[in-house]
């Protein structure tokens, strides 16, 4: 079996969970080789950030969805690391006892974090023009390598990278697609970070692996030695006004820094992970970019806070307490931003398609009754859906629901039970307000190449960033959930083949704060100037 397809598919019913077994992995936890959670490239020179403060970026939340509601911030390192902050930084700490971890702004399965972050820069006062790695835990950017790069004026590139390793550690097989998905949260995190600072961002959907991995110095072995490798994920552009086409020609100069390894061993390795990754690569492409159509303005928020609070309060939820509820009217904007609009993050740094839709499992919205949902996010796939899911499904209009979005009841019932056997049998899946799980048009994405497999959970990630906060906005709180029985979900939808996949699942409630957690501040430990 070497054909990339094949090998992708294979990987994909390889890591299903199902009710009788879960998907390889190691059994426990070897805390002994638990990885380190921050990249460093020891000898690397090294420029340290201002931090944000309080009185920094009085931009609304609400005028993010806003196209031209917020005047571009100036193009300067100052807010090039404000940026980096909101999307990338740490939001604080969690002590209990003598163990201390940090939390990010952008989420990660299990608070892993295999995504890392290189920038790109050329002509900006403060640092030197070249390539540098993005070290959250001390909000430094530790340069690469010098470089000079054809970049557009007040643009700069930035690369994103997974390590597989971080989430194989715990995870096992079924690592790589948890890497997909942090990729995806981490495009919309950026993406609102720079929406913030009134400036553009989009993904560089042509650029090759190869692209990226060269520009980046992760095909560069002597600086890596037996450190755990990077796979490149994606290239943005950003700034006051990004373009979308960036030429790859640029020449290193000189590369500095070596790769600290995270883990003294590995007690398992899993080499379908690096199978399925090979398999995945992705070759340079022209593709058609993808045009929102026209939709009706956002349904309004009634809520006047700060962007960076909104992002920088974001949590997942361990607990929901069971009982809190949300509006209809609170659901149905959630659902709206769901929806790619012109302009409008974070939809517009990416340019395919919709190819994910949503079947939820309301539990406590108001004004609908319980049941199962389904959410279509691309109208062109309802008439199939209609004709190859269950045959029992009502296809209700929710009650209430706006006539832009095609929401429909297909099952009246208390989902509770349903919720929380398909999550891997999670209370969180129940307690909330509602969960849902995400169903990939996969076949068809498929046939395009193996690399969109990616590409499908870089989508899921960012359906689920779009949820994280608009559940902080909304006063209660979201989680993204990775461990569900793949083909019991597709059971009871009634799917049946493969041309549906679900690729991940989400729920938003009233959380449980543990007490017994201390949360200490995010940079306290830095001594930094502030932008004001």
């Amino acid at each position: 079996m070497s054909h990339p397809l094949d090998i992708v598919l294979a990987y994909h019913e390889r890591t299903k969970h199902h009710f009788q077994r879960y998907a390889a992995g190691p059994g426990g936890l070897d805390w002994a080789t638990q990885p380190d959670p921050f990249r460093t490239f020891a000898g690397s020179p090294q420029v340290a950030l201002p931090l944000l403060s309080d009185t920094t970026l009085q931009t609304r939340y609400a005028d993010l969805y806003q196209p031209g509601a917020i005047a571009p911030h100036a193009f300067t390192l100052a807010n090039i690391a404000a940026l980096l902050e909101l999307a990338l930084g740490l939001s604080a700490w969690k002590e209990y006892g003598a163990t201390r971890w940090a939390l990010r702004c952008n989420p990660s399965s299990g608070n892993l974090h295999p995504t890392e972050a290189y920038v790109v820069v050329q002509g900006l006062a403060g640092i030197a023009d070249g390539v540098h790695h993005y070290l959250s835990r001390d909000h430094v950017l530790e340069q690469r390598c010098d470089l000079r790069a054809d970049l557009p004026t007040e643009t700069f590139l930035l690369g994103l990278t997974s390590i597989h390793w971080r989430e194989a550690w715990k995870y096992g097989e079924r690592a790589y697609r948890y890497c997909q998905h942090d990729a995806g949260h981490a495009i919309a995190a950026a993406r609102y970070a720079a929406a913030a600072l009134g400036w553009q961002a989009s993904v560089l959907g042509d650029w090759s692996d190869a692209d990226i991995a060269s520009l980046l110095g992760l095909d560069r072995e002597m600086d890596f030695g037996d450190a755990e490798r990077e796979h490149p994920d994606v290239m943005m552009v950003i700034g006051r006004d990004a373009a979308y086409r960036i030429a790859k020609t640029s020449v290193a100069q000189a590369w500095y820094g070596k790769a600290n390894r995270l883990s003294p061993s590995h007690a398992h390795d899993w080499p379908v992970i690096e199978s399925v990754a090979a398999a995945c690569v992705k070759p340079a492409t022209q593709e058609a970019a993808w045009r929102a159509p026209p939709r009706p303005d956002l349904l309004p928020l009634a809520n006047e806070v700060r962007a960076v609070d909104i992002i920088k309060q974001r949590r997942s939820a361990q607990e929901f307490d069971g009982v809190t509820s949300i509006t209809a009217d609170t659901l149905f904007r959630m659902l709206d931003l769901t929806l790619p609009r012109a302009a409008v993050p974070p939809w517009d740094a990416i340019d395919w398609a919709p190819r994910i839709h949503l079947a939820l499992f309301v539990h406590r919205v108001e004004g609908l009754m319980p049941g199962v949902y389904l959410f279509l996010r691309n109208a062109d796939i309802e008439s199939k859906m209609r004709a190859e899911l269950s045959d029992e499904f009502q296809w209700v209009r929710a009650e209430g629901c706006p006539a832009h979005l095609p929401l429909y009841r297909v099952a009246e019932a208390d989902a509770r039970n349903a919720a929380k056997a398909l999550s891997c049998h999670q209370n969180i899946a129940a307690d909330g307000a509602f969960s849902l799980g995400m169903l990939a048009e996969y076949e068809s994405s498929l046939a395009h190449g193996a690399w969109m497999y990616r590409q499908l959970f870089w989508e899921a990630g960012i359906l689920g960033q779009v949820l994280y906060l608009e559940a902080e906005a909304a006063g209660v709180r979201g989680t993204g959930i990775g461990c569900y029985f793949d083909d019991g979900v597709h059971d009871v939808l009634g799917i049946k083949g493969h041309w549906l996949q679900s690729m991940y699942h989400f729920t938003i409630g009233g959380a449980l704060t543990d007490t017994r957690l201390e949360t200490l501040s995010a940079y306290a430990h830095l001594k930094r100037e502030f932008i004001e």
